[in-house]
């Protein structure tokens, strides 16, 4: 079974995955979506999840062996991920794979930093696609000019309705396909936002 969430808020996440391993659902990894593979609830796993990513697939390795040291198996995450998912092998491992709550919280500093980067990424893309006019307001105002078949709308009947369909899909793309770099730019700055509050939330710091 897959499931497609986003979700900024690493203990709902944590909660979520360990209520669908209750029902019997075992959380096998993530991409896109979580995929979960069906499994007796008897012996549901305690997931927790670090938010890291690494410059060598060394540092990977030996960061996962030192939880499995500890008693926590790692289930997914790759070295760019950020999101690194674990799960209690062992009864004697802790509760929590974190020593303390100031690096459960720095988790959300990790993240946020991650969204604003991808935001300021693709600011220049932007600004680069409005210099140069590859956006055209003038298509925006009269969609008409995006349709690049001659003599589409002198056409009638079905003749016309075979170009017009045909075509639309590329007008489409060719004068709004650039709404997705200001739409990414705003959903990442507001993830970033988000990270950073529960940021300040959870670190003890904040508390004094």
């Amino acid at each position: 079974m897959k499931r497609f969430r986003i979700y900024v808020d690493l203990d709902k996440e944590e909660k979520w995955l360990n209520e669908m391993a209750n029902k019997g659902w075992k959380f096998h990894g993530k991409c896109i979506n979580y995929e979960f593979r069906e499994y007796s609830p008897d012996n549901a796993a305690y997931i927790k999840i670090d938010y890291r990513s690494f410059k060598s697939y060394d540092d990977l390795e030996n960061y996962i062996a030192l939880f499995k040291d500890s008693g926590w198996e790692h289930i997914a995450g790759t070295k760019t991920s950020g999101k690194q998912y674990f799960k209690r092998i062992e009864e004697t491992a802790g509760d929590d794979i974190f020593s303390d709550i100031s690096s459960k919280a720095e988790r959300y500093k990790k993240m946020s930093n991650m969204w604003l980067s991808l935001a300021v990424c693709y600011i220049p893309i932007f600004t680069a696609l409005v210099l140069t006019k590859a956006i055209s307001i003038n298509a925006l105002l009269d969609p008409k000019l995006l349709y690049y078949t001659p003599g589409l709308w002198q056409k009638t009947g079905e003749a016309f309705w075979r170009a017009f369909l045909f075509e639309t899909p590329f007008a489409i793309m060719r004068g709004y396909i650039w709404l997705l770099f200001p739409c990414l730019i705003i959903l990442y700055f507001v993830f970033a936002v988000k990270a950073q509050k529960y940021y300040q939330k959870a670190n003890p710091k904040n508390l004094i």
